[in-house]
């Protein structure tokens, strides 16, 4: 009767160390990956600056749109390759 006791008690201990790891596992911690968020945004700036006659342009994953001096862009394509913004419309002369 102690041997089955003691199994008993050895499986809620080791049931009840594991669930407390899953758990740990699961709580939220530091953002590991910085957001590029604020250098794409700067980036965006700097080329709504350097073309200020630009309407529309795009990097082939999302296309913007330029309203009072801001970039308006769309979600990013799934799997694309990012280039260099490229103006596809301009203000007309």
């Amino acid at each position: 009767m102690r041997q089955c006791s003691f199994r008993v008690a050895l499986c809620l201990a080791l049931a009840i160390a594991g669930i407390v790891t899953a758990r740990a596992a699961d709580t939220p911690g530091a953002d590991p990956v910085p957001e590029p968020q604020q250098t794409e945004n700067a980036s965006l700036q700097d080329f709504i600056k350097a073309n200020p006659d630009c309407l529309e342009f795009t990097d082939q994953c999302s296309h913007c749109v330029v309203v009072n001096r801001v970039a308006e862009c769309s979600t990013a394509e799934i799997a694309c390759i990012k280039r260099d913004n490229q103006c596809t419309r301009r203000v007309a002369n």
